[in-house]
């Protein structure tokens, strides 16, 4: 994960491994295995987290945390550096595969998960505005839910599509689907889809008209 396991407590060692076990096995995963990918005794997750579910709460806070990490970082980097770094790191599928999981998983931590995306993508969207790197929206917060559910289903359709890709081979699981969805994505983002604003300009005309416009940034009703 982000730190060399030979610099780890065995509390982060076993953490670590919890969350390479959920993410490659789901969370069925027992304590034994998961003390076998520590290289420890089963008794030593016990003694560290008290019970599963403590641990699983703890793995669910870090898998969090270092995917803030990750998105922060990717912000801050130079295009040309970002791709450099292709084809993806395997923490960073880890971490995808481990929210996938969650997601799937349809319980209050995939919930959260998905929510605290959102959040967080909110806030880097609206610097990244406030940057000039995006152009604003009309509802920042309705593109920023829907582009996190299209990347998230996104990766639900092609795991389903492919039931027997090895999931503990997560460089592999996430380089391939960047490798499938970068160009169509960026040209998305960059070019646009439509040739004109036709579509746009008759939607906000319509919602206009039905006098329940979707409401802006501050609660506004949408400027056409």
């Amino acid at each position: 994960m982000s730190t060399a396991p030979e610099d780890l407590t065995g509390r982060a060692r076993l953490r670590d491994a919890a969350i390479e076990c959920f993410a490659a096995g789901g969370f069925g995963e027992s304590l034994r295995a998961i003390a076998a990918r520590a290289g420890v005794s089963a008794g030593l997750v016990r003694h560290h987290f008290g019970s599963k579910e403590m641990l699983r709460a703890e793995c669910d806070a870090t898998v969090l945390a270092r995917y803030t990490k990750l998105k922060t970082e990717s912000l801050n980097s130079d295009p040309k550096q970002l791709f450099a770094q292709f084809p993806a790191s395997n923490e960073a599928g880890i971490l995808l595969v481990y929210i996938l999981r969650s997601v799937r998983e349809g319980g209050a931590a995939g919930r959260e998960f998905i929510e605290q995306m959102v959040a967080e993508a909110l806030g880097f969207t609206r610097d990244a505005v406030a940057r000039g790197l995006v152009v604003p929206s009309r509802d920042e917060e309705a593109r920023v839910r829907y582009l996190t559910y299209q990347g998230i289903g996104a990766l639900v359709v092609r795991l389903a599509m492919n039931p027997d890709t090895p999931l503990d081979d997560f460089q592999a699981v996430m380089g391939q689907f960047y490798t499938d969805s970068m160009l169509p994505t960026l040209e998305l983002y960059t070019e646009g889809l439509f040739t004109d604003r036709t579509y746009l300009e008759q939607y906000l005309e319509y919602v206009a008209a039905t006098n329940n416009p979707p409401a802006g940034l501050a609660g506004e009703p949408l400027s056409l």
